[in-house]
């Protein structure tokens, strides 16, 4: 059985489906600030070990990074090691969203991975699509945004009333927006589903 050939592509659309390759050097970028990412996580993670074993210049920089006020700074205290805890989940959902944004955009508007039947593939890859990666992306952002949120209310005294507000005015517009994108993608698809029923 003979192979069958790609179509011959005339040179302008050629030009304008190439120029996807552009976006490459962006996600090798992405790619490069979540390196950053993971150093940031293991100074943040190796200062906390050394505080709590009583290592005084590691002690001073957890507490100076968190800026509780009401934390005593010869001592880590319980508040002092959430906001520290609280500081590397955020790192590692943020990390969890370049991934997102790196292997589904790249899958997306890019070039196919062929990773199909590889076992470290991930679940939400095989069926990645333009809508799919923007309600995963909103869910993501309003996870990031949540930490946030938690950090702030638990250092609630180094903000003014006005920062809490904007922050939580902020969070739910965060969740309207992901609520609004989830909705449109769910109208859109239903016509295919109707015509499926059919």
């Amino acid at each position: 059985m003979s192979q069958q050939k790609s179509p011959r592509m005339r040179p302008l659309p050629k030009l304008i489906f190439m120029s996807r390759w552009l976006q490459l050097p962006l996600y090798l970028g992405l790619i490069l600030a979540q390196a950053v990412y993971v150093v940031h996580f293991w100074v943040e993670l190796v200062d906390l070990i050394g505080a709590a074993m009583g290592n005084q210049a590691a002690l001073a920089h957890v507490v100076q990074a968190v800026g509780h006020a009401g934390t005593d700074p010869s001592k880590l205290t319980e508040t002092t090691i959430m906001l520290v805890v609280l500081g590397l989940i955020d790192v590692v959902m943020i990390s969890n969203l370049l991934i997102m944004v790196i292997v589904g955009g790249y899958e997306t508007f890019v070039s196919r991975m062929d990773l199909e039947g590889h076992p470290d593939q991930p679940e939400w890859l095989s069926h990645v699509n333009a809508s799919v990666l923007k309600v995963k992306l909103g869910t993501a952002i309003i996870g990031i945004s949540s930490i946030h949120l938690l950090k702030t209310f638990i250092n609630a005294e180094n903000y003014s009333n006005k920062v809490l507000i904007a922050q939580t005015v902020i969070h739910i517009a965060f969740l309207l927006s992901a609520l609004a994108i989830a909705a449109c993608d769910r109208l859109m698809a239903q016509p295919h589903g109707e015509d499926a029923a059919h």
